[in-house]
This record gives C-alpha cells, sequence and structure tokens, in this order.
C-alpha cells in the first residue's frame, strides 16, 4: 500500500513541497518531465500535476494527499480537507487599482470591472461586502488590464508588490491572505491515514527545525541564574561546567520569532562566544 500525493509539477510551490519531502528523509526519483514516480524508502507515489488541478484529483482519491496554494484549493472549492500547513509559498491575494486612483474603500469597487483568475474568490469578496461589479475573468498577465482598458481594477496574488509597481498600480485590499498547504481526500482509507500519520510526524519535526535555531553560549557563574531565565527552551537549558573556573557552557534553543531580542539581552546579561545552530530535524 502507497500514499498517492499530488504536488505541483513546475511553478512557485515546486521546489519547495520537493525540498520539504526530501527533508523528510524521502528519496524521489523525479527524472525530467517525469509525471509520476515514487519513493525507494518511503511508501508514497508522486504525481506532478498542474497546481490548478490538484484539488480535483484529491477530491475524486486520484491522489490521496496534494501540496497546493491556498489561494488554489479554496478557488476550485473542491471536497478536500486541509491538515497541515506548509509555512512556504506565502502570498495574498489583493485588490489593485491605478496609482492615480482616488481610493476611498472597498466600495470604490461598486460598478467596475475587475479583472482576475479567481472569479469565485472575488465574487465572493464582493458578495461579503454587499458590493454589484463586474468580474472579468483572465487567465494571465492581470496587471495589464487596468492599462488597456479592460477593468477598472485586479484582483491578483502578491508576494513583494514590484510588478504592481511597474504596471503603475497600487495595491489597496487584502482578499485573502494563504500558503502552501498540505489537503486529504475526505474519505481517505485506514492504511493510507496510518502513512499520512507517518509523514506528518516528519513534516512538523522539519517545521519545527525551521523555526528554532540550537544556541551554545559561554555565561559566568555569577550571571547564570539570569541568563538561564532569559532562555525559554524547549524544557530548560542545558548547562555544563568549562575548564576555566567561573564559567558555564549553556546550550539551548530559541524560537527564530524572538531569537534577536533574546540574543541582546544575553550579551547584555554577560553571555560570551555565542554560538547559533541549524536544526535539521526537531522531534518533541
Amino acid at each position: 500500500m502507497k500514499l498517492k500525493i499530488a504536488i505541483q509539477k513546475s511553478g512557485r510551490l515546486y521546489e519547495d513541497s520537493v525540498k520539504l519531502l526530501k527533508d523528510c528523509g524521502i528519496d524521489l526519483k523525479n527524472g525530467v518531465n517525469k509525471l509520476k514516480t515514487e519513493s525507494d524508502n518511503f511508501p508514497m507515489e508522486i504525481y506532478f500535476l498542474r497546481d490548478d488541478d490538484i484539488p480535483q484529483y484529491v477530491e475524486d482519491a486520484v491522489a490521496d494527499i496534494g501540496i497546493v496554494g491556498e489561494n488554489v484549493l479554496l478557488e476550485k472549492n473542491k471536497k478536500a480537507e486541509i491538515v497541515e500547513q506548509l509555512g512556504f509559498g506565502k502570498c495574498r491575494l489583493s485588490v489593485a487599482v491605478g496609482r492615480g486612483e482616488k481610493y476611498d474603500g472597498v466600495q470604490f469597487l461598486e460598478g467596475k470591472k475587475i479583472a482576475t483568475t479567481y472569479p469565485v474568490l472575488v465574487q465572493r469578496y464582493l458578495d461579503t461586502h454587499k458590493i454589484n461589479a463586474e468580474i472579468h475573468e483572465i487567465s494571465g498577465s492581470v496587471e495589464i488590464a487596468p492599462g488597456i482598458g479592460l477593468a477598472d481594477a485586479i484582483v491578483d496574488l502578491v508576494s513583494s508588490g514590484s510588478t504592481l509597481f511597474m504596471n503603475g498600480l497600487k495595491e489597496v485590499e487584502t482578499v485573502l491572505k494563504s500558503q502552501a498547504v498540505l489537503i486529504r481526500n475526505a474519505q481517505l482509507g485506514a492504511a493510507q491515514q496510518e502513512i499520512l500519520d507517518k509523514l506528518l510526524f516528519r513534516i512538523r519535526a522539519v517545521k519545527k527545525a525551521r523555526n528554532n535555531k540550537y544556541v551554545l553560549l559561554n555565561a559566568p557563574n555569577d550571571q547564570l541564574e539570569e541568563i538561564i531565565r532569559l532562555l525559554p527552551g524547549m524544557k530548560s537549558p542545558t548547562v555544563l561546567p568549562l575548564a576555566e573556573p567561573g564559567w558555564s557552557s549553556v546550550h539551548s534553543v530559541l524560537s527564530e520569532n524572538e531569537f534577536w531580542d533574546i540574543i541582546e539581552k544575553l550579551k547584555s546579561a554577560g553571555a560570551q562566544g555565542i554560538l547559533v545552530v541549524p536544526i535539521e530535524k526537531m522531534i518533541i
């Protein structure tokens, strides 16, 4: 029995999806232009598909699970369950208008023409705000629509906003924040669920490792209590005596979100020789 997973065959999520599986210790025999492969060391088959097709394949149980952008899943509105947010492929689906427009709120869109590749999400957004607007569904180059007179506004994916700027647009509203998610068929069998649970265990260990750093430092013993207080760690820091009297080596784990603030406080408290090491896997 194998777990069948669908991932992008190309595009912005492909490399991160493959890297995640490899970080989970899963070997992939993904030759050039192959649409299907399998792992030698994990009961898994991998299908390389267009991202728009992945929710349908998972709903139909052609694939048991898939990695896809949350925006695509919600746009396609298929019967697939999100089991894990993966933390990569982050973007936002946003409303943009011409930089010269006087935008005074979402009511600006009343009666306007909106170009997008996400008509379902845009209509849902308009309905929520009780706005009547005309949606033009186009498949690509959405950002040029206002410049050629096709639309008054667009709704498109935004990462840095540089593409909008280059096309004379400004971002004015966020419709949806999105990232890559792991989805599963709603009727997944017991055998496949058991394999999925093993995969999720590995994915969560990799995610925890990415969000944390291993820290080693030297601390004067008269400041040891204060330095330990600053280090939350997983339970408590490891403290080992150094060869030099009056000093100890302290080992701990810090969250990426609070890392720099705590490092500054540790230095102020007398910590020296601070080493920061990436963590490959983290199992709690």
